[in-house]
């Protein structure tokens, strides 16, 4: 839905990789073989860095570290796992840890009581249906307003198209709570489109 675009902006251009300072020793194959899987989720990783800090020069930092703490960790990669979810976690724990410890209680606050109250959320519901219909800018300035909790998980399942059970992986959190962000995500985006409208609080009917 909402992408951005990063590679001529951050210089990575034919040469891949090994722009972001990697040494081809002392195994070559394995700096290849990192390129091949990494490269092609350059956009993808960015956009979500970007949608998580909502700055591009704090996006472009967290990219750095994240491919570098990613390639000198490459060999703790299990072959044949899923590696968009490795290396998506490896860019979620790196912002994770410029967090302050007051952002990182409210984070476990929220997730030992949204259970309780959050229904899971389904691939069509009332409020997906509003933010699909809803204008670009809008769905981008909701989402700049949700807390990082709740836009990160709303960013990989409708913008990145991640399933539930990456999205657990990637964020270390049970599928039931990945399910029950998702819904409060989508509802609270549900209702600053509809108060930036002008209308009254209440989603559409999904079609």
């Amino acid at each position: 839905m909402i992408q951005e675009k990063a590679e001529g902006r951050m210089g990575v251009g034919s040469r891949g990789v090994t722009q972001f300072g990697f040494s081809p020793t002392p195994c070559g194959q394995s700096l290849l073989t990192f390129e091949q899987l990494a490269m092609p989720l350059f956009d993808s990783l960015y956009n979500f860095a970007r949608w998580l800090t909502l700055d591009s020069s704090d996006a472009e930092d967290l990219m750095q570290d994240t491919y570098l703490k990613a390639f000198r960790g490459f060999a703790s990669f299990q072959p044949g796992t899923n590696f968009r979810a490795w290396i998506f976690k490896i860019l979620k724990n790196t912002f994770l840890s410029s967090h302050s410890k007051l952002e990182q209680r409210m984070t476990v606050e929220m997730d030992s009581d949204e259970d309780c109250h959050a229904l899971p959320a389904t691939s069509s519901t009332p409020e997906s249906v509003l933010i699909k219909h809803s204008s670009t800018d809008a769905v981008r300035s909701a989402i700049e307003q949700l807390p990082v909790v709740l836009r990160e998980v709303v960013l990989l399942c409708d913008v990145e198209n991640a399933s539930y059970r990456e999205i657990a992986e990637i964020l270390s959190i049970p599928m039931g709570t990945v399910m029950s962000r998702l819904a409060r995500a989508r509802k609270t985006l549900c209702t600053s489109l509809l108060t930036a409208d002008g209308a009254p609080p209440r989603c559409i009917k999904a079609q």
